[in-house]
């Protein structure tokens, strides 16, 4: 019995010194390959405190830690010192001023709304992108609809009626600030009318006759011509693009731009699309600045503007490739382009479906 008790008590000590000669081990594993400098902060270089650093530099700074340490590669996370706070959306009008280079498709996507929105709540602009200019104030709505001024007798029914809108959406757009039990508007107020719209007010050279004495009237200004053109030059109906280049350097074909702005260095040639007789050239008072038409005697007619100067002469045959003038910018135009129209028996037409 003693014996057993002697063997029992011989391979607990055993399994003790195998526990304690395994901790050994690992400790000795330890310090090998984790240098002791990662349990002596005395060999860390310390962040030092210049004359006047305050607690934020303090908390910025970075400790450095000896080449080689298990540390020394690591990506440090510095503290934010920051409070972000969710932006709200915009409730109410602001006032935007033009600045050089902008542009109303630049203008609309820096605020998220549409550019008729723009139009439809500047009067000053007169529904012509062209009319825009540095150091315009524009009222930007915070939403694509219609910014109004009260005008007296302006009431949320007659607006909603006006703009095709909801006399709802109206009284309860928080910006407004409107009693919804007595939605009175105050005169001079700026309202506005979300999901709004409505027509363009066309600003446009009306179809000119070729064979027509005196089709225009005097205040289409001096490039006007008498008309009264009974032969001529007759196109195939087939368009080439006017200008060398083919692609656009301003307003593309829209609602409120029924025509495209080709890009059209100063000085670069313009060519008729088509033949037939000039029945307008020189400056116009529409905004086109000098402007040449060209109708093709077979229901179409071809528009070219804001030239630097026109080579050619009421009543003049053409034929597609001559050149007609220079590209410009005169008139309401903000750099030099070709605005290129082509109307059919009155209505303007998108040039993209009929250039090659």
């Amino acid at each position: 019995m003693f014996r057993s008790l002697i063997v029992r008590y011989g391979v607990h000590v055993v399994l003790l010194l195998i526990v304690i000669v395994t901790i050994g081990v690992s400790a000795l594993k330890i310090e090998i390959e984790f240098p002791s400098v990662l349990l002596d902060y005395s060999k860390l270089e310390q962040p030092v405190l210049e004359s006047g650093e305050d607690g934020a530099n303090i908390v910025n700074s970075i400790v450095s830690y000896p080449e080689g340490s298990v540390f020394s590669d690591q990506i440090t996370r510095t503290i934010n010192l920051r409070t972000h706070i969710p932006s709200r959306p915009r409730q109410e009008v602001i006032t935007y001023t033009v600045r050089s280079g902008d542009t109303l498709f630049g203008i609309s996507e820096k605020y998220g709304i549409t550019p008729e929105t723009i139009l439809w709540s500047n009067a000053i602009l007169k529904d012509d992108p062209h009319l825009l200019r540095p150091d315009q104030e524009l009222l930007i709505s915070p939403v694509t609809g219609v910014v109004r001024v009260v005008h007296e007798g302006d009431t949320v029914d007659g607006l909603a009626s006006v703009y095709r809108a909801d006399s709802e959406d109206i009284i309860n757009w928080p910006g407004n600030k409107l009693d919804p039990y007595n939605p009175a508007l105050i005169e001079d107020s700026v309202i506005v009318v979300p999901g709004g719209e409505r027509d363009f007010v066309q600003w446009t050279v009306p179809r000119i006759a070729r064979a027509k004495r005196n089709p225009l009237p005097m205040s289409a200004g001096p490039g006007a011509c008498t008309g009264g053109y009974q032969g001529g030059a007759v196109g195939s109906g087939s368009f080439i693009w006017p200008a060398s280049n083919r692609y656009l350097s301003g307003y593309n074909y829209s609602g409120y731009h029924p025509a495209i702005d080709i890009a059209a260095g100063l000085g670069a040639p313009i060519y008729a699309s088509d033949s037939g007789v000039v029945v307008f050239a020189g400056w116009s008072n529409w905004g086109y600045g000098y402007m040449v038409v060209v109708d093709h005697g077979n229901g179409w007619q071809t528009l070219y503007s804001h030239l630097s100067q026109w080579n050619v002469n009421c009543g003049q045959s053409v034929y597609q490739g001559t050149v007609l003038g220079l590209s410009g910018s005169t008139g309401n135009s903000t750099g030099p382009h070709l605005h290129f129209e082509i109307n059919y028996q009155g209505t303007r037409v998108n040039p993209w479906n009929y250039l090659p």
